[in-house]
C-alpha cells in the first residue's frame, strides 16, 4: 500500500510583485557591485563597510547585524557574510586580506520598503583555478535545478529532490542541515526549503510567496564544522573549498520571478545543463 503524504500550505503575509521588487533589485545590485569591485588586497572588513554604506544610502535595514540564531555564538554584528575558501557558510567578516586565488562567497540579506530579499554569489579573486570555476558553475547549476521546480502547487520536497539529484548527477554529496527558506517581512520565514527531499512532500507553495533556493557544495565532503574562533563560520571538515549560491524567488502559477537576478550573471544553466 502506498501512503500519500498530505500536502500542507504555509501562508504568511504575501507581497505584491511591485512591493517585493525593490529589495530584490537592491540586493542584486550590491552583490553585482561587490563582485566587480572586490579584488586581491581587499580586507573582509572593507567588504562589510562597503555593503553597509550602500544599505545606508538606500535607507534599508540589514537582516544580519542583530541576528542571533541557536547555531551562532553571538549576534552576527555585520551586514554581509564573507566566506573564504574552506569557510563555506556564515563567514563572519574579520581582519583578513584577500589573496590571489581566494574563493569567496558573499551572502547578503536586506529589508527595503518593508520586504526582505536574500542572495549569495561566489567568485574568485585574482587568477582562478579551473577546478574552482567548475565548482562555482556546478553550485549554480544545482541551484537552477531547484528553481526549475518552483511554482504554485509544487512542494518544497519537489525542490529538494531536484537539488539533490542534480548534485548527485554532478558527483557531489550535499549537506541537509542548511538550505533555502521563506522570506517576507523577516529574513527567515516558513517554509524551510531543503537541499534534499521526496517529490510531493512538505508544504505546498502558493502564488505570491517569497522563497529562496540555496545550495552549497564542496568537492570532497558535505560535512561542516563551526570555526571556534568566531562561533559562526561553517567550514568544510576536510579543508576543501566550497561554493554557495542563492536567489530570492517570487512564486507564480508558472515560472518563478527571480527577484535577485543580477544583470551581469551568465545565462542560467538548467537542471539538464
Amino acid at each position: 500500500m502506498i501512503l500519500r503524504r498530505r500536502r500542507r500550505r504555509v501562508v504568511t503575509e504575501l507581497p505584491t510583485l511591485e512591493q517585493a521588487r525593490p529589495a530584490g533589485e537592491f540586493v542584486a545590485s550590491v552583490l553585482s557591485h561587490l563582485r566587480r569591485t572586490v579584488d586581491v588586497g581587499w580586507n573582509l572588513l572593507d567588504i562589510d563597510a562597503e555593503a553597509h554604506r550602500m544599505i545606508r544610502e538606500v535607507g534599508g535595514t540589514s537582516c544580519y547585524i542583530d541576528y542571533h540564531p541557536a547555531f551562532g555564538a553571538s549576534p552576527f554584528g555585520y551586514v554581509i557574510c564573507t566566506s573564504v575558501n574552506d569557510g563555506i557558510l556564515h563567514g563572519r567578516p574579520h581582519d583578513r586580506v584577500l589573496e590571489a586565488g581566494d574563493l569567496i562567497s558573499l551572502d547578503f540579506a536586506v529589508e527595503v520598503e518593508g520586504w526582505v530579499a536574500d542572495s549569495c554569489v561566489s567568485f574568485v579573486v585574482g587568477r582562478p583555478r579551473p577546478e574552482d570555476l567548475q565548482l562555482i558553475r556546478d553550485t549554480e547549476s544545482v541551484m537552477w535545478a531547484g528553481i526549475d521546480q518552483v511554482r504554485a502547487g509544487a512542494t518544497v520536497g519537489d525542490i529538494g529532490h531536484a537539488v539533490m539529484n542534480q548534485a548527485h548527477r554532478l558527483g557531489y554529496t550535499i549537506n541537509d542541515r542548511f538550505g533555502g527558506h521563506g522570506v517576507g517581512r523577516t529574513m527567515h520565514e516558513a517554509p524551510f526549503v531543503p537541499n534534499h527531499g521526496t517529490p510531493g512532500s512538505g508544504p505546498e507553495l502558493v502564488a505570491g510567496q517569497l522563497i529562496t533556493v540555496e545550495p552549497f557544495l564542496s568537492p570532497t565532503t558535505d560535512e561542516l564544522e563551526v570555526d571556534e574562533s568566531d562561533g559562526w563560520t561553517q567550514r568544510s571538515d576536510d579543508g576543501s573549498r566550497g561554493a554557495h549560491a542563492e536567489h530570492t524567488l517570487y512564486v507564480t502559477e508558472g515560472e518563478p520571478i527571480v527577484l535577485t537576478a543580477r544583470p551581469d550573471d551568465p545565462a542560467p544553466r538548467s537542471s539538464l545543463g
